[in-house]
């Protein structure tokens, strides 16, 4: 799918400054990035390395684990080696909280280990010991040659600021609302921060922001804030979204509004999944609001009618169902075996109200007989009809043709024998 042209409404990109994190840039009109965080205890080397591996396999571009204690920190470098020797190359960030001064420097490998460095400004210490505490941690950067998260969390903003701000505030002859107030104290948090990094000697291209809070327009006028008052790269992120579709559609209402104005350099979705559940949902999430958005291409999208009373049978559900996941299990194989793959358009439709037409409109498309119509599917590749599908075994002769138009638009795929499972 194109980028936004000069017919879009998508706002211009934001100039921010580029940094570069691992062998990924975020920011400087890169292309906007996926990331994610796992939720494994990181003291367990196999558990967090193949969490990591499947995030970055989905399509998570940087992956953050969590770095709480001197167990922690210690497998962090056992954790990147295992995945180097899997060939998985995403960069790790390491997410401080607290102690993150102490860590760093008890265990230098973990600092070496790692692609960033994310620091909360609210909890890094407190009163004397936050600047000193701040400081190490930015120190570490530099000796190690990391760029850093400054990333501010409403659940646990800096309180001295806040109360400063407040107060200044009550006196003001035209007070602004406490809300407005708590906005600023987030932006100046960041930004505050961020200028003492700098005068320690970390360059902004080294410094990464993100202000989170968990309401929507909360988000959004952050977020604006802080476009307008700095250039860094800045993270965007609904946090603590909640679970299901609640948290889907509150990050991507919060995101996209801020995206179509132009701001934004990488993103992540904070759901809570599932108990069981798979956390590779919050990297397709954020992959799927990037794409419908047109602001970039993962995968072939599949539109599918919603069903009426035309469309009793379940099949074109069941169709539509398995193309989408044989297109989301065959995407790391197929994005290396055929560039350009990502942007294809699939319709699975329902009956002969829109099915044609909108399976004409797609790269390859069928349109499956609604109640009452014919036994017969006919199927349109590149515009035109190329064949029509009968029987019992519609849904795995579609698949094929799928497979069949994708090697003959592509090219054979490449030879992959023996080749490392890099993503």
């Amino acid at each position: 799918m194109p980028g936004p042209d000069e017919t879009s409404l998508i706002a211009p990109r934001r100039h921010s400054v580029a940094v570069r994190v691992g062998g990924v840039v975020v920011g400087g009109g890169a292309p906007i990035v996926v990331q994610s965080m796992t939720n494994t205890d990181t003291a367990d080397i196999e558990g967090t390395a193949n969490q990591i591996a499947s995030l970055a396999r989905a399509g998570s571009e940087i992956v953050r684990i969590t770095v709480d204690r001197d167990e922690a920190a210690a497998a962090v470098p056992h954790i990147r080696d295992r995945l180097a020797r899997r060939g998985v190359t995403v960069p790790i960030v390491g997410d401080f909280h607290y102690n993150g001064h102490t860590l760093l420097g008890d265990h230098p490998a973990c600092a070496e280990a790692l692609a960033k460095l994310r620091i909360n400004p609210g909890n890094v210490g407190f009163k004397a010991k936050k600047d000193r505490q701040f400081g190490a941690i930015v120190e570490a950067a530099l000796r190690y040659g990391k760029p850093v998260r400054i990333g501010v969390n409403w659940g646990s903003l800096d309180q001295e600021l806040l109360t400063h701000l407040m107060d200044e505030n009550s006196k003001s002859a035209t007070p602004r609302p406490a809300r407005g107030v708590m906005h600023e104290a987030i932006v100046q948090s960041a930004l505050l921060s961020a200028e003492r990094a700098e005068e320690m000697g970390l360059g902004a291209d080294r410094i990464i922001i993100s202000a989170k809070v968990s309401a929507v327009q909360d988000l959004i006028s952050v977020y604006s804030m802080l476009a307008e008052r700095c250039r860094y790269a800045l993270h965007l992120g609904l946090t603590e979204a909640g679970m299901g579709s609640k948290g889907i559609v509150a990050s991507s209402a919060a995101m996209g509004i801020l995206l179509q104005k132009g701001i934004g350099d990488t993103i992540r979705f904070s759901l809570t999944p599932e108990p069981g559940g798979d956390r590779t949902v919050e990297v397709q999430a954020a992959q799927e609001l990037l794409q419908t958005m047109g602001l970039r291409s993962f995968m072939p999208i599949v539109a599918a009618c919603p069903g009426c009373g035309r469309t009793t049978s379940t099949v074109f559900q069941e169709l539509a169902r398995d193309v989408q996941t044989m297109i989301r299990e065959r995407m790391p194989e197929w994005r290396k075996a055929y560039p350009g793959v990502e942007a294809l358009n699939f319709a699975v439709m329902g009956c002969i109200v829109n099915g044609p037409g909108e399976s004409k409109h797609a790269d390859i498309g069928i349109s499956l007989p609604g109640t009452g119509e014919q036994p017969a599917a006919p199927v349109f590749i590149d515009g035109k009809k190329a064949m029509t599908l009968r029987g019992a075994h519609i849904a795995d002769d579609f698949k094929k043709v799928v497979e069949d138009y994708i090697e003959k638009r592509f090219g054979a795929p490449a030879d992959t024998a023996g080749q490392q499972e890099t993503v």
